[in-house]
């Protein structure tokens, strides 16, 4: 799909690995609806970026996230691009000194990293439905976060891993639902990225996850992942897939 004069609808898109797609989008000729539970810096990165527009949205509510994709059709016509980065961690270990894991803790993160991710694209996906088909005859092409400890997740990590995981295994399901529509899906898994969530950690912290990496030794830049989801838009025969973005990592248990 050519990026010029799309709409693209970013969860997320208020920052990280959101945001860096949000400039990619905007630099190629597309427009950008940036959803971020963050208002106020959905709006102020809107600002900064022109061709943007801010939608406050709680993807963990199904009107909220009804709501913002209407409000996006209604602003700019249609979606052709739906990319959600809109994701938490919040660990914790199945059992600790203080008991089983609180159950509601293990749900908040499973709503937010993958409900909120099918409730979004499923919205997105009812619009693209409606847009006139390319020469490739698609319609639309929908990019979700999932992440390496899908795959391989560490200590503390059940329930990120667990949401994750759905988001890989959806991917294919969704693509095969949505052929009849034109509309193709694939799953981006990054390994450690230098986003805000690690912008605060200190040295100790990141070295460790630096040294699993392969190569380079370094965290992923948003930028990187702005470039494979540039990829995933414009080749028309990528579909169905996840596809990892981590530098060779394979996660160490703790």
């Amino acid at each position: 799909m050519n990026i010029e004069g799309k709409v693209a609808a970013i969860t997320g898109g208020a920052s990280g690995l959101g945001r860096a797609t949000a400039e990619m989008i905007i630099a190629n000729g597309g427009q950008v609806a940036i959803m971020d539970l963050n208002g106020e810096l959905a709006e102020q990165t809107a600002e900064e970026l022109g061709q943007a527009r801010a939608y406050t949205v709680n993807v963990t509510d199904a009107d909220s996230v009804i709501e913002a994709v209407n409000s996006i059709k209604k602003d700019f016509g249609t979606i052709h691009i739906n990319v959600n980065c809109a994701g938490v961690g919040n660990p914790g270990r199945t059992v600790s000194r203080d008991g089983a894991l609180d159950i509601k803790k293990f749900n908040m993160v499973v709503q937010v990293n993958l409900i909120g991710t099918f409730s979004t694209l499923s919205q997105c996906a009812n619009i693209m439905q409606e847009n006139e088909a390319e020469a490739s005859m698609e319609r639309g092409v929908i990019i979700n976060t999932a992440s390496v400890a899908a795959f391989d997740g560490q200590v503390g990590q059940a329930a990120y891993s667990a949401s994750k995981a759905g988001v890989a295994g959806m991917t294919l399901p969704v693509a095969r639902d949505l052929s009849r529509q034109g509309v193709r899906i694939c799953t981006i898994a990054p390994g450690i990225f230098d986003t805000p969530m690690l912008a605060g950690a200190p040295d100790s912290v990141r070295q460790p996850l630096m040294e699993m990496v392969q190569y380079p030794k370094r965290l992923g830049q948003p930028e990187e992942y702005a470039l494979l989801a540039q990829q995933i838009i414009e080749n028309p025969y990528l579909n169905g897939e996840t596809i990892r973005l981590d530098g060779g990592i394979r996660m160490a248990p703790k």
